[in-house]
């Protein structure tokens, strides 16, 4: 449940820094706003994530895991259709480069956090 938390702030500073990268179009609110679409994306990683991943697992063999990035996209745009803060300026566009600026952003900010000893590497 800890690593949970962790992750959804951590996903929610990453909305924050995006939304600040006015070509994306990425828009959200309020840091409110911002990790409550950190939950409920990790909540969609969760539960969404794994059920599209086994079903697409032969097209993302045929696409050497493209189809791996376009279900996070779906995750990104799902999210920012449920909440209501949280918006996507320039529709498809705009969840392609969120859902990989994410990815770019999370990635950096575990690392910065695993190298200061404040989260574990799993």
């Amino acid at each position: 449940m800890v690593a949970f938390l962790i992750t959804a702030v951590v996903t929610a500073i990453s909305l924050l820094i995006i939304s600040y990268i006015p070509f994306l179009g990425v828009e959200v609110d309020s840091p409110g706003k911002a990790l409550l679409s950190g939950i409920v994306f990790g909540l969609l990683n969760a539960f969404l994530k794994p059920i599209l991943t086994f079903l697409g697992a032969p097209i993302n063999f045929l696409t050497l895991g493209l189809f791996g990035l376009l279900v996070n996209v779906l995750i990104f745009g799902l999210t920012a259709k449920i909440i209501e803060g949280f918006r996507l300026r320039n529709g498809f566009v705009s969840a392609i480069l969120g859902a990989i600026v994410l990815s770019i952003v999370n990635s950096i900010l575990f690392s910065l956090l695993t190298n200061l000893g404040l989260v574990v590497p799993a």
